[in-house]
């Protein structure tokens, strides 16, 4: 009898004494929610303490900052291990930039194509701007026919609202 009394109190004390040994978890939670506050770095960042397992949330700067932050927590006496949940915010969206313009001028040799195949219709000139013949005047339905087949031909984008038919 003597003896199971003397081994249970035995027990009793081991099991305080390695129980109360380690810090607790609201010791270490304090420690670390002290170093949060005295560095600017990790400023945003929560923690949560479970059987000496602290779980970081928040946002840090960038990736060393996550990396610096998880590890001096790590070393925190009574810290077992550390659930890194820091997050990093989203990069910028790149810059918008404006599309090169995408006119471009016919070459000589397809407009002196475009002024060889009109020598020939009367009452229509041709100008160019960028890659687009612009035809105005007074036109048949016939040459009508024959400049839009020649401006298929010579692969030219055109603006034809300036001819008119002939009456």
């Amino acid at each position: 009898m003597k003896l199971t009394k003397g081994l249970l109190a035995v027990a009793i004390a081991a099991i305080i004494g390695l129980t109360s040994c380690g810090p607790k978890d609201a010791d270490i939670k304090a420690e670390i929610d002290k170093s949060i506050q005295a560095n600017a770095d990790m400023t945003g960042l929560t923690a949560s303490v479970n059987e000496g397992v602290v779980t970081l949330s928040g946002t840090c700067k960038d990736e060393e900052c996550k990396t610096q932050c998880v590890k001096a927590v790590g070393e925190m006496k009574g810290v077992k291990s550390v659930v890194n949940n820091i997050t990093l915010p989203a990069p910028p969206p790149p810059p918008v930039q404006e599309p090169a313009s995408v006119t471009t001028a016919l070459d000589e040799a397809t407009q002196q194509k475009v002024k060889d195949g009109l020598k020939d219709i009367p009452g229509v000139t041709v100008s160019f701007e960028g890659d687009k013949a612009v035809l105005s005047g007074e036109v048949t339905k016939a040459n009508r026919v024959k400049i839009m087949q020649m401006l298929a031909a010579a692969k030219v984008k055109s603006d034809v609202t300036k001819l008119a038919d002939k009456k």
